[in-house]
């Protein structure tokens, strides 16, 4: 790889920077001379050679737009002169092979989890308190209030203490020395913890449950058994105010039906048959803290790394994510395959243009017959309100180089490394399937993150090229920055720096592995993502349908 620009694939027509160039500076590439009739900013794409109005604009060694007119041998690609577009796509064209990647150096490696009853093993080990409707979001977050301080999972309020701090200066006439107060923050979390085998109480409020199509609701319900059968998760308490379209009872069925065997404590409590609300409190709390005291009798134990789920996601995506970032967690995604263990791709918005190549990696014609399915009630479902999958990058992706949505969905799909796909599944659904497993789930970074850990993912790798500040609830986030820049100005948010791949320090495949060994660290409780340590606990669920 040049430190300057780069060629992806052989069959592409243009060119990357990887650096700053300036207009009327030449640049080689194999043998030929190009001198720049414009600046290219890094991270954009520049024409390899004149391509004409209606060419072709080929990138991954795939189609990814066409020229809206003539562009000149090095002028940049833009959202002026490239439009969206993608090949066609079909059943099963041919099978995919797959190199096996060496996974000697990790066959007899473990991480410290906690095993269920049920087979799985968690990397955490949470207790969930879930309303079924957003009625029930002030309760929670009365027993959130309740529970948090005394039993030392509080975070301390850093921002409080600077908001004092102010006040008194304020009130005794010494404004001028607020510009040099500073944010105080070296304690993430409050007073020895109760109970040490527990890694928290997630408390997951959220706007749906009722007033929306019963469509809607099943996929909560859905949602809401994933997170609970999620192996990290002790167990939960459940409140419903007993009126509303997502029902316990459908709750009861989605659980059963994901683990006919589910062994875990769960409370489930119903206001509109408690009586009072004080009296459902109560009842809640008292329940919560026992069951507490049964989850805290789990300890970490030795685990084979065959029983890590990997969700892989992006957010924030630049012009360097799908060169260095995207494809090391691909190469961990396939490692963790060759182990035996499971790996999902979502995000099905930011997969078009790349369906062929994925249809022909599914492992047989019905798997690639519901990819195709899916995709394509999705991409229906969009053009029905008057949108697309064209319009799905953002305004930060098209400034930093990612200009259509096939661009970015290319790049996007190298997350999915080059394993088979052994299962492809709709919203809400559980990962069974050793493997790489396809979900579908929006774009939108936390509705897919949410979606994934209610898959059953017990890590997430989370890439950006701009910088995302999020995580889950239940499922440790590892942030991997595609470039050195963001990790050197985000480092609270970034626990992997891929940049050396960009700058020629380490391939494709050593990025991969060092993210494995980080996973490791992450899943056996030794290392704190970012995201946890400062609780960043997004919960979105994906609503298709509208208000009724």
């Amino acid at each position: 790889m040049s430190h300057r620009i780069l060629k992806i694939h052989p069959n592409d027509n243009v060119l990357v920077a990887l650096t700053d160039l300036s207009l009327g500076e030449t640049v080689t590439y194999d043998g030929a001379s190009i001198i720049l009739p414009n600046d290219v900013q890094a991270k954009h794409k520049f024409a390899q050679q004149e391509l004409a109005p209606g060419q072709e604009i080929i990138m991954y060694g795939t189609l990814v737009g066409k020229a809206v007119h003539a562009i000149p041998t090095g002028g940049v690609l833009t959202t002026q002169n490239v439009k969206h577009q993608v090949s066609e796509f079909a059943g099963k064209t041919q099978t995919t092979g797959w190199n096996v990647p060496d996974v000697s150096r990790w066959a007899n490696k473990t991480f410290m989890g906690y095993h269920r009853a049920d087979g799985q093993v968690g990397t955490g080990n949470y207790w969930l308190v879930i309303p079924m409707v957003f009625c029930e979001n002030r309760n929670v977050n009365t027993i959130k209030q309740a529970f948090i301080d005394e039993l030392g999972f509080g975070q301390q309020d850093v921002y409080k203490s600077y908001v004092q701090q102010m006040v008194e200066l304020y009130q005794t006439g010494k404004l001028d020395e607020i510009e040099r107060l500073s944010v105080q923050n070296d304690q993430l979390y409050g007073q020895r913890r109760i109970f040490e085998n527990i890694d928290g109480i997630k408390f997951l409020t959220h706007e749906g449950g009722c007033g929306g199509i019963r469509q809607d609701s099943e996929a909560l319900c859905a949602l809401l058994a994933g997170y609970i059968n999620n192996p990290n998760v002790a167990g939960a308490t459940v409140l419903s105010l007993g009126c509303q379209n997502a029902q316990t009872s459908i709750l009861e069925e989605k659980l059963q039906k994901i683990n006919p065997n589910f062994a875990k404590p769960l409370v489930i409590l119903e206001q509109q048959k408690e009586g009072t609300e004080q009296e459902l409190l109560t009842q809640a709390i008292r329940r919560t803290f026992l069951g507490l005291v049964e989850a805290d009798k789990q300890t970490r134990q030795p685990a084979p790394l065959s029983k890590l789920v990997i969700g892989l996601e992006c957010g924030g995506s630049d012009g360097f994510s799908g060169i260095s970032a995207n494809p090391a967690i691909g190469h961990t995604s396939d490692l963790i395959v060759a182990l035996g263990g499971k790996s999902i791709l979502s995000e099905f918005p930011e997969l078009c243009g790349v369906e062929q190549e994925l249809i022909n990696r599914c492992v047989d014609d019905k798997t690639a017959d519901r990819f195709v399915e899916l995709m394509r009630a999705y991409a229906r479902a969009a053009e029905a309100v008057g949108s697309g999958f064209d319009m799905n990058p953002s305004p930060g992706n098209i400034k930093d180089g990612l200009i259509t949505d096939a661009i970015k969905s290319a790049g996007a799909a190298k997350k999915g490394g080059t394993s088979p796909i052994v299962d492809v599944l709709d919203y809400g659904g559980y990962v069974t399937k050793p493997g790489l497993n396809l979900l579908c789930t929006p774009g939108n970074d936390v509705e897919s993150t949410t979606a994934m850990a209610g898959s059953g993912a017990n890590i997430i790798l989370f890439t950006t090229g701009l910088g995302t500040p999020t995580g889950n609830p239940v499922t440790p986030v590892l942030k991997v920055s595609s470039n050195s820049k963001l990790a050197q100005r985000m480092p609270d948010i970034i626990d992997i720096d891929t940049g050396p791949v960009i700058a020629g320090e380490k391939t494709i495949e050593e990025m991969g592995e060092v993210i494995l060994d980080y996973i490791i660290e992450v899943a056996s409780g030794r290392t704190l993502t970012k995201a946890q340590q400062l609780h960043q606990d997004d919960f979105i669920p994906w609503k298709r349908g509208v208000s009724l």
